[in-house]
């Protein structure tokens, strides 16, 4: 686990500030730049930042910078040979933990890296209670959607992360294969270890290795597993249920039939054994009302925006669509609707030949009972205030849950 990492890029006072660091307990990981350290600079770091502000190419405040976006939480220690006020203060305004001038007084250093740690630790042991708190089934909070096949997608989730073995995450593009992946890491034995996220045409060997380094006691989620390299694949992770081995999570937007001819047979059939299908959007209408009210809601925190009202015949449009970007085409569909620019959806005709759609009244049946459960969810299941948010009056709000098959009390808090 590491303690400490140290970022600067002078080798001789690297190793010294490691020395001095190393003396006192502390756990160093020793990065030469800002390159090198920025895959390390994660929410899941345990321990703490210390980097030199003068290095060549990125500095220390743009690493400070990369580590906030990355943590808000986590604690960076600057150092500087120059002494100067104004970059002290600009380092603190802009969210340094402390400021220190180069050399550091060994004791100064040390205890001030005490001060980071603890508050590290206190705050993800924070996290760990909150979440603890808040309820463990990731399924249930971040895999949204109304739908049989949703419902299964939760159940097969939750089952697969149970297992210990490699799985195989298969959907059409913009589906959310990685967060099924952080899903399946997070319902899993290992959920307290690092997830780490990669794509197969970014690796070779160096960085393959440094990523199942990050992973250890975690999981590895590598994308588009079918563009991985051969000799790569060979130095995946095997099925290993020990603590400080490494869970293998891939995905691909291809047919897993095909796969067989870009994966190495050893690892097609490993692949093979826990799979996770992520159906797509335009198989699941009755979803999109609902994950397009999820996605505009954070559109609309995220530009400080009035959540804007969705009409039926809005939701009926989306239900109309396609999608064929699915998730993710919907969530950008979401932000231009929360910045108000123009709704210009238009029925498209169906890319799956004679496939049977919906008719107006079924779709119009789907509106209404994905306006019925997002209510109900907004509200706690609690029933009068969802039927005064309808305007309606109570007997025709029950008749309507009967006749969709949904009860309040489902939508409440245990």
């Amino acid at each position: 686990m590491t303690d400490v990492l140290l970022v600067e890029d002078d080798l001789n006072v690297r190793d010294a500030l490691s020395q001095t660091l190393e003396l006192a307990d502390l756990n160093v990981t020793q990065a030469g730049s800002f390159l090198a350290a920025q895959p390390r600079l994660t929410r899941d770091l345990a321990g703490v930042v210390v980097s030199d502000i003068r290095m060549p190419g990125r500095d220390g405040f743009h690493l400070l910078a990369c580590a906030r976006q990355a943590d808000p939480d986590l604690p960076v220690i600057l150092l500087t040979g120059e002494g100067d006020v104004p970059t002290a203060v600009r380092g603190m305004s802009e969210g340094a933990f402390a400021f220190l001038e180069k050399p550091c007084n060994p004791d100064e250093l040390v205890a001030t890296v005490r001060r980071a740690l603890t508050l590290r630790r206190a705050t993800l042991e924070a996290r760990r209670a909150r979440g603890a708190q808040e309820g463990g089934d990731a399924a249930a909070r971040m895999l949204t959607g109304v739908s049989p096949q949703s419902g299964v997608l939760r159940d097969t989730t939750r089952t697969v992360a149970r297992a210990s073995g490699a799985v195989l995450i298969h959907g059409e593009p913009g589906t959310g294969t990685s967060k099924v992946a952080e899903v399946i890491h997070l319902l899993s034995p290992r959920a307290t270890g690092p997830f780490v996220k990669r794509s197969a045409p970014a690796l070779d060997t160096a960085t393959l290795v440094e990523a199942l380094t990050l992973a250890r006691g975690g999981s590895l989620f590598v994308d588009h597993i079918d563009a991985l390299p051969r000799p790569l694949q060979h130095r995946l992770p095997e099925d290993d249920a020990q603590t400080d081995g490494v869970r293998l999570l891939a995905a691909t937007n291809a047919d897993p039939a095909v796969l067989h001819h870009a994966l190495d047979p050893d690892l097609f059939y490993r692949l093979e054994a826990l799979r996770v299908h992520i159906t797509p959007l335009r198989d699941r209408p009755g979803d999109v009302p609902v994950l397009f009210r999820h996605y505009l809601a954070l559109a609309c925190e995220q530009a400080d925006l009035p959540v804007p009202d969705v009409p039926p015949d809005v939701q009926s449009r989306l239900m109309a669509q396609n999608w064929p970007g699915n998730a993710r085409g919907l969530m950008n569909h979401a932000m231009r609707y929360a910045m108000g620019l123009s709704d210009n959806l238009t029925v498209e005709p169906s890319e799956q030949g004679d496939r049977p759609r919906a008719g107006l009244a079924d779709r119009m049946r789907m509106v209404e009972r994905s306006i019925l459960i997002e209510t109900l969810t907004r509200h706690k299941g609690q029933a009068t205030m969802a039927a005064r948010d309808l305007d309606l009056p109570r007997k025709t709000f029950y008749d309507k849950l009967t006749r969709h098959g949904l009860r309040a009390e489902d939508y409440r808090p245990d």
